[in-house]
């Protein structure tokens, strides 16, 4: 695992961000085995203004897993002590993706938000971002 350390200087969505490290290199991250709700999803505003409280404008350390398609740093996000994925996943304001994580700790995390209905979670029949997604790519080809 890289660990980069640099400051945040703009929040994408709730698990996407741009961080500038110490030599003014500009990476754009992706918050590692969490997914939160996409743009036009119900509490994506949400997960975006609980990532942009945490982290706007601090700096945070990173432990970079991999690069994905898009070219952003798969990474687990450290500041103030805290794992970002995790403190999404407490507020109910993402999903664990269970398709590329096994971590028992987020899952745990998401079903305690689940059983105490935080966040995305009032909804009963909240809508997962992947799932979200597909049926978006359906609609435009159909």
């Amino acid at each position: 695992q890289n660990t980069l350390i640099g400051k945040v200087t703009a929040i994408t969505d709730g698990d996407t961000f741009k961080l500038l490290t110490k030599d003014s290199t500009l990476i754009r991250v992706r918050v590692a085995n969490i997914d939160c709700p996409e743009r036009k999803q119900p509490f994506s505003k949400s997960a975006k203004q609980f990532t942009s409280n945490a982290i706007f404008n601090k700096q945070v350390t990173l432990k970079v897993i991999k690069k994905d398609r898009y070219g952003r740093s798969i990474a687990n996000v450290i500041y103030d002590g805290k794992n970002l994925s995790e403190e999404l996943l407490k507020a109910g304001l993402a999903w664990h993706f269970v398709k590329y994580s096994k971590d028992k700790t987020l899952q745990s995390l998401e079903d305690q938000a689940k059983q105490k209905k935080l966040g995305l979670w009032m909804d009963p029949n909240a809508i997962a971002p992947w799932k979200w997604r597909s049926s978006k790519k359906k609609k435009k080809k159909g």
